[in-house]
């Protein structure tokens, strides 16, 4: 009896510890492995969060009144036309695949618009014509290659754009005459990486740029007659380059640039003096973007303050500003002036608001809202407005600690202690910023998860020290920023510091990888979406074009020594250090961080005993941009937090 009693003692224990996977199956493009059936009344909570739409501005009709937006009413966004301020969308292009960008023929002899779009995700994006007469589509390029940047000629008879047609690996400048679609010429031959900002006035020059990092550029004019390149501003310390454009009279050039500085300054450049102007002289932030009236008597640009779009308008000649309307907190983007220069229109979104296309009316200084996107039918005053904080991490800065912002979404009525998400952007260059995101909302609001979303070290918007700081042999000093923000975490009464998670995406995804293996007692799950497992592998595998771009923020991995370093601080080598659970989100034709990263870290996590659900998409890239898809794959991350976050049940594994 007594040994009976032991028996089904250890087989409760066992059933218990031994972590169980659901088996494997497939919905529609979708591969399903180890993931549970999602409850109904899960689906049906996330239903309205999922319906939220938004709008983007892309380009006002030189012909008349109205713009082209893109927005998403079916299962991806389309190009839709808006003909007044609140009027009706109208959708233009109906495709599987997103289209999310498009510019209208410049001239007045036709009426159309070019658009660029993939397939499943694998960005070998090619350009299309939509003739608003016929509604016919025509293909541009190849059909093959990658294709990005593309720019209309002033009178709508060429295209300049990038390529990487002619090896599959350098991304040249082609020239493609719009009557004559599929033949396209090298105007300039890259080794890297080249991209066209504008066209001269006379149609003589493009401005284009060398991309050999987020910390290094450099700036050109080419001769379209004799195809060379002249560089400008030429620098001895690296320098990075922004947005460029030619002045109206072509004898000098706007650029954005760190010259002689920790930010972005929008600068003018005279070409035959080579005198330059900083505009920006006194305003501590980036310069995220900037654009010139076709008169050239205006001068938009957008600050990045601290992540909050600060919006300005300046007469360059003398540098006034003009008075502008208040316009809402937020994130902006897309600017573009109309064909008269007498409206600006530009994408806002907020925390509380989902993205839409405004306008100001610079004669009457009237800000106009365009679209009116729909929220799901959810109280748009329910949304959480988070609160910029900034905690301690564990090195210094002129003798007092270095200080890590973050965005803080706090759940409206806690009772206790609130579990914690941390959220950790991709890039790693990217930046958080306080713009609308349906998931933190739904995890604030319908969980009562508090949402903490940081700009760890090596992110944007902060300086070009800060850019550079997990360069190389510092990467991990970035995780080292996550366990300062864990610590962070202990010391809030109103969080539980027993129930953290962590989830993000690319190079976030590496982060939450990493995070479990240095945390993985602080840590209670994680939800890995597109993630880098081992950087060695990655770097092997990456997409030939990006491969040189990505070996100068990681390092080199043919180099003996960094590959070493690599692969001792990659989570697939230290995968045994995770024991507990992991959602691990794929896109099949990813070509940034190919499927293997996903399915390598799966396989290994498995073998080591651990729990993971895998969730991979036939369909899908870099991330799910497909509705049917992320629908899927936000209700399973709704259960996992649930399940792993909200449960209070650990997880014990059995090696």
């Amino acid at each position: 009896m007594k040994y009976r009693c032991l028996l089904l003692a250890l087989l409760v224990l066992v059933s218990v510890s031994v972590p169980t996977q659901a088996e494997r199956r497939e919905l529609g493009n979708l591969i399903i492995d180890g993931v549970p059936e999602i409850p109904k009344a899960i689906a049906e909570r996330m239903e309205q969060y999922q319906n939220v739409r938004s709008a983007s501005f892309l380009d006002w009709n030189p012909s008349g009144p109205g713009m082209l937006i893109s927005t998403r009413f079916g299962e991806t966004s389309q190009i839709h036309y808006v003909e007044q301020p609140g009027g009706a969308r109208r959708q233009l292009t109906f495709f599987k695949e997103p289209v999310t960008d498009a510019r209208y023929y410049p001239g007045l002899d036709r009426r159309g618009f070019l658009f660029s779009m993939d397939r499943g995700g694998a960005e070998f994006f090619q350009f299309y014509f939509f003739d608003l007469d016929t509604g016919r589509v025509t293909l541009l390029t190849d059909g093959q290659s990658r294709n990005t940047g593309a720019r209309w000629s002033p009178d709508g008879k060429w295209i300049a754009f990038s390529s990487n047609l002619r090896n599959g690996r350098d991304t040249d400048i082609r020239l493609m005459r719009f009557d004559q679609p599929g033949v396209s010429e090298v105007l300039v031959e890259a080794k890297g990486s080249y991209e066209v900002l504008d066209w001269s006035p006379d149609q003589s020059r493009l401005l284009v740029r060398r991309n050999v990092s987020v910390n290094e550029s450099y700036l050109y004019w080419c001769d379209l007659a004799t195809k060379k390149l002249t560089q400008i501003n030429p620098q001895k310390a690296a320098t990075a380059y922004g947005s460029a454009r030619w002045s109206r009279d072509g004898q000098g050039v706007y650029y954005t640039s760190d010259e002689d500085s920790e930010f972005q300054r929008l600068t003018y450049y005279e070409l035959a003096t080579k005198k330059k102007t900083v505009l920006t002289e006194n305003l501590p932030w980036d310069v995220q973007g900037f654009e010139l009236s076709p008169d050239g008597r205006r001068l938009a640009f957008v600050l990045n303050a601290g992540g909050i779009s600060q919006l300005h308008v300046i007469n360059p000649k003398t540098r006034r500003p003009l008075t502008m309307p208040d316009v809402p907190i937020g994130v902006i983007g897309g600017l573009e002036f109309s064909k008269d220069g007498n409206e600006l229109g530009f994408t806002l979104d907020s925390a509380q608001s989902p993205g839409d296309a405004y306008s100001i009316r610079l004669t009457t200084r009237k800000l106009v809202r365009w679209t009116f996107s729909e929220t799901g039918g959810l109280n748009p005053e329910h949304f959480v407005s988070p609160q910029l904080i900034h905690y301690p991490t564990f090195d210094t800065v002129n003798g007092q600690p270095r200080l890590i912002p973050a965005f803080y979404y706090r759940p409206r009525h806690i009772t206790g202690k609130a579990p914690v998400v941390i959220s950790i952007h991709g890039g790693p260059e990217a930046q958080e910023r306080p713009s609308f995101n349906s998931t933190y909302q739904y995890l604030v609001n319908e969980l009562g998860i508090a949402v903490l979303a940081p700009n760890v070290r090596g992110s944007s918007g902060y300086g070009k020290t800060y850019l550079t700081l997990d360069n190389g042999m510092l990467r991990e000093n970035a995780v080292k920023d996550i366990g300062a923000l864990l610590d962070w975490i202990a010391q809030q009464p109103e969080l539980d510091a027993e129930r953290v998670g962590v989830m993000g995406g690319s190079y976030g995804g590496y982060m939450v990888l990493a995070s479990m293996t240095h945390y993985n007692d602080r840590i209670r799950a994680g939800v890995d979406v597109v993630g880098i497992s081992n950087f060695v592998t990655f770097l092997e595998s990456t997409q030939e074009y990006r491969r040189d771009l990505r070996r100068v923020e990681y390092g080199d991995e043919r180099d003996p020594k960094m590959r070493e370093f690599l692969l001792r601080i990659s989570p697939l080598t230290n995968a045994h250090k995770i024991t507990k659970p992991l959602f691990v989100v794929q896109g099949l034709n990813d070509p940034r961080v190919p499927y293997t990263e996903s399915e390598q870290m799966v396989k290994t996590i498995r073998q080591n005993g651990g729990q993971v659900w895998y969730l991979a998409a036939k369909d899908e890239g870099h991330g799910f941009r497909k509705k049917f898809n992320r629908d899927f794959y936000l209700n399973a991350m709704s259960l996992f937090w649930e399940e792993f976050l909200l449960s209070g049940k650990p997880m014990v594994v059995t090696k």
